[in-house]
């Protein structure tokens, strides 16, 4: 029997263009959750369609398949809801004070609409506006912090480069300036509100976070910074329930029968486990730290949860 599903044809043959070493039999069964037969009918599709189709051979005789550059021509063109995703993200990034990353998207963006007919250009430029204001993401009010665009841009190479910096650093706390101060960057940590550098630092030999907006000055260093072993940041990240660190807990929030539809459409924490109870209530369970935070957040539930544990404290 023929495989038929057209929308999976096209997005193998978009693989098979957009591949150096090409496809495998394997890597068709694994992106396509199917069996090998299967993957061998999608393959002969799109061999019958494409007669240009190349077949090279890879290590242990395993064969590969791929499109010499430029075969597929208009059909690989993004969709107006690819281009939309893309410039969604460079939105969110902006609003979140990303703004190297939000720049970075907006000139890619822009060089793949210019290699559009004109005709299309101006039927995609009205759609993504129309979508992009459908969706509120542009103009999602809230607040954010200023952070210095060089401050992030340097941040951003010494990660990539793996390198040590020095920096000038205001405590938010107590305003205090820390001059010289060394550290080993990690990560950048975006999201609502504060934004914050997850470091090593040399003084206190061990990982701290540092907010972004505290940085006053930075330069990359020529010594090479190994993070530690064993590291894992979406692990260390899940041992809180946002950005402040403390001893991990066992929580337990209980979602009143009315709020508990709403609740359970919510992942309060990547590691959660959820429970209806006969009467209809959501109780939900995770291991993790920041009290402070969690305070803040059920605040907007209101009389709608109980906190079974840990006590946190009064919302200040």
């Amino acid at each position: 029997m023929r495989y038929s599903r057209q929308e999976d044809l096209l997005r193998l043959a978009v693989m098979m263009q957009g591949s150096a070493e090409g496809v495998s039999i394997s890597d068709i069964e694994q992106t396509f959750g199917v069996s090998r037969r299967t993957a061998e009918r999608m393959r002969d599709a799109v061999l019958r369609a494409y007669p240009q189709l190349e077949e090279r051979p890879g290590l242990n005789g395993q064969k590969y398949w791929r499109f010499p550059p430029g075969t597929l021509g208009k059909m690989v063109e993004p969709t107006i809801d690819e281009l939309t995703a893309g410039h969604r993200a460079a939105s969110i990034a902006r609003r979140e004070g990303d703004t190297h990353t939000a720049e970075t998207l907006e000139r890619l963006l822009s060089k793949v609409q210019a290699m559009f007919r004109e005709d299309r250009r101006r039927r995609v430029a009205a759609d993504l506006e129309a979508q992009l204001m459908a969706d509120g993401v542009a103009f999602r009010p809230g607040p954010r912090e200023r952070i210095e665009p060089q401050i992030l841009r340097k941040l951003r190479e010494a990660i990539l480069a793996g390198v040590m910096i020095s920096a000038d650093h205001r405590a938010r706390s107590s305003g205090k300036l820390s001059r010289n101060t060394r550290l080993g960057p990690i990560a950048m940590l975006f999201g609502e509100g504060r934004q914050y550098l997850l470091a090593w630092s040399e003084y206190q030999d061990d990982l701290r976070l540092f907010a972004l907006a505290g940085f006053e000055r930075i330069d990359l260093e020529d010594e090479v910074f190994e993070r530690p072993e064993e590291f894992d940041l979406q692990d260390w990240l899940a041992e809180s329930f946002g950005i402040w660190r403390e001893e991990p807990q066992d929580v337990e929030w209980r979602f009143v029968p009315e709020a508990a539809d709403e609740a359970a459409s919510y992942l309060f924490h990547p590691r959660q486990e959820s429970e209806r109870l006969p009467d209809g209530s959501l109780v939900v369970r995770f291991h993790a730290g920041g009290r402070q935070e969690m305070a803040w957040y059920l605040a907007r539930w209101g009389d709608k949860v109980q906190v079974r544990a840990p006590s946190l404290p009064e919302v200040r």
